[in-house]
């Protein structure tokens, strides 16, 4: 790799290296940065847990954690010069003088410290004071934080906080994978560099706009978290606001973290409120019960190992959002996303309005309305869905409506689609805050999310069921057919 002189080697110190997050998501990503050149060669990769293991013994769980969760084989040469990079500290993060053993391998001369928390967020205060007491920090060093920061408002401001005691904000990179997916990026590019878009994304010209985050998948063994936890706080609060605001925030002056950052708050603050007063009209809670998925049968959510028979949290929500300002004045945002769908999905539908004349009666007596369909996963890539001539010679002009498919796997052959977190985490290593969240945005999205939750316990409503295998309760179709519109599906 030709080194770029703007880029200073690391040194990436993951707390809770022993942890699924670590096994399943950050060697994992880690090992394909390094496959692809895309690391400095004096990078260097620092373990911590509390677990008494060393350095060799780590080395050995990082490759047994390759073999298990990489999608291909592992490439020795590359494992090679891979393990060389890593190395481990036991450290009780509870205890602040342990973390002075970082001295004797971090050196902020030559490498960026970049610490990277994959921990639960109560353990974030005693890393922050233990890295402090130790000396280790200089004003170039860096801290990523996972979700969830905070179940609201309130606490997720104790975290920032916390964080703020030690790290001045743009030091901090606060991650949400989805804003790593290349079809997330290319809606800056698709809306912001094609004319065609650029001109007609507003009330005008659109309809509605349709988001869904579909997953086949259960608890997972994560009962006790999930159940205090809820899918609106889960994923709705992050995920799905995350991707509204690329899909609807205003021109940013140009695409650095600031002016990004600066759209999407503005955008969050322009969300109307969701109250006790209308919370009925614009929202579904769901609770799946037993189905299929695939054919296979599975078990309710009060039936899943460990469930508590009694519990009223949601596995699905569906959600009517209204954005007040001009560019979206009367356009709704219809946002679902649940537990224990047909598959694995997410999507953004584009539907255009219908034109107010039709002289292709004899194909349609309503011409269908044009649809831009941008999928996240599992294959990312984007479809226009538009209406052409039938070729042939006799009778009157037939329609026919037919789809362009921009595939992103088949147009980009020769590049290889990243995951999010290999690009948010070579984002944090070289230092860009661009594709990270600010504390501003992230507060703003708790105050309309809790106003949401209140209002839910508010008006007593409980979840309503859906059958496994499903897209969610009926009162979700009947979430749009009321505004006459139906989900795509």
């Amino acid at each position: 790799m030709t080194q770029n002189d703007t880029f200073k080697p690391c040194d990436l110190v993951i707390y809770g290296a022993l942890g699924d997050l670590s096994k399943r998501k950050l060697l994992i990503s880690l090992y394909r940065l390094e496959k692809h050149n895309l690391l400095e060669s004096d990078t260097r990769i620092i373990g911590v847990d509390r677990l008494d293991e060393t350095s060799d013994s780590f080395i050995e769980i990082a490759y047994k954690s390759l073999q298990a969760f990489l999608n291909n084989a592992i490439d020795e040469e590359i494992w090679q010069r891979f393990k060389t990079r890593l190395s481990y500290l036991k450290i009780d993060l509870t205890q602040a003088e342990q973390y002075k053993q970082l001295n004797a391998v971090v050196d902020a001369e030559k490498r960026v410290m970049v610490n990277y928390f994959a921990v639960a967020p109560f353990l974030f205060k005693n890393i922050c004071q233990g890295l402090q007491s130790c000396g280790v920090l200089t004003p170039e060093s860096r801290m990523v934080m996972e979700k969830p920061i905070g179940h609201d408002l309130k606490s997720s401001k104790e975290i920032n906080d916390v964080v703020a005691d030690v790290f001045n904000e743009n030091q901090v990179y606060r991650i949400d994978h989805y804003l790593g997916k290349e079809t997330v990026l290319n809606l800056l590019a698709l809306r912001f560099a094609n004319s065609l878009f650029y001109t007609s994304w507003k009330h005008e010209t659109i309809d509605s706009i349709q988001i869904t985050v579909g997953e086949d998948i259960g608890i997972e063994g994560r009962w006790d978290y999930f159940d205090k936890t809820g899918q609106l706080r889960d994923m709705l609060q992050n995920h799905l606001l995350q991707i509204l605001t690329f899909v609807t925030m205003e021109p940013p002056a140009n695409l650095s973290a600031e002016a990004i950052h600066m759209e999407k708050i503005k955008l969050l603050k322009a969300l109307r409120p969701i109250t006790y007063l209308n919370v009925e009209e614009k929202t579904v809670r769901g609770q799946y019960t037993a189905g299929y998925i695939q054919g296979k049968p599975v078990p309710g959510y009060l039936e899943e190992e460990g469930a508590n028979t009694e519990s009223t949290t949601e596995s699905f929500v569906a959600i009517r959002v209204d954005i007040d300002n001009w560019r979206w004045s009367g356009v709704p945002i219809y946002m679902r996303t649940g537990k224990r769908m047909p598959n694995k999905r997410t999507e953004i539908v584009v539907n255009f309005r219908n034109l107010p004349h039709n002289i292709f009666r004899d194909s349609f007596q309503n011409l269908p309305a044009n649809k831009l369909i941008i999928h996240l996963q599992p294959n990312e890539g984007v479809d226009v869905m538009m209406l052409n001539k039938i070729p042939g010679i006799n009778g009157n002009i037939k329609l026919q409506q037919t789809k362009l498919d921009l595939s992103f796997s088949e147009t980009f052959k020769k590049n290889r689609i990243f995951g999010g977190y290999e690009k948010l985490i070579l984002e944090a290593l070289r230092g860009n805050p661009t594709l990270f969240l600010s504390r501003e945005e992230i507060e703003q999205a708790w105050t309309w999310v809790d106003s949401i939750q209140d209002a839910w316990k508010h008006n007593l409503m409980p979840p309503k069921p859906y059958p496994a295998g499903s897209w969610g309760p009926v009162a979700s179709v009947a979430l749009l057919a009321r505004d006459g519109r139906a989900w795509e599906e």
